[in-house]
C-alpha cells in the first residue's frame, strides 16, 4: 500500500511544550461537553455567542455613556 504524496510522518514522542500545557487543561469541562449530543453542543455554542454579543453591546454602551457629558 502506497502512502499519498501529501503524507507527513508524525513523531509519537511526547512534545515537552505540549506536555507542559496539558497540566492547565480542565479535563472535566471536556468530559462534560462530550456527554452532550452534537445538537446540544451547537445550541450551547450559539447561546455563548449571544452572551458574547450582548456583553460587547453593553461594553460599547458603557463606553459611549462615559464619553457624553
Amino acid at each position: 500500500m502506497q502512502r499519498p504524496e501529501e503524507f507527513v510522518p508524525v513523531s509519537l514522542e511526547p512534545n515537552p511544550v505540549i506536555e507542559y500545557y496539558k497540566q492547565f487543561i480542565d479535563r472535566s469541562l471536556l468530559q462534560e461537553n462530550l456527554k452532550l449530543t452534537p445538537t446540544e453542543r451547537v445550541r450551547k455554542m450559539q447561546e455563548m455567542g449571544r452572551v458574547y454579543a450582548e456583553l460587547r453591546r453593553a461594553g460599547a454602551k458603557l463606553r459611549d455613556d462615559r464619553r457624553t457629558p
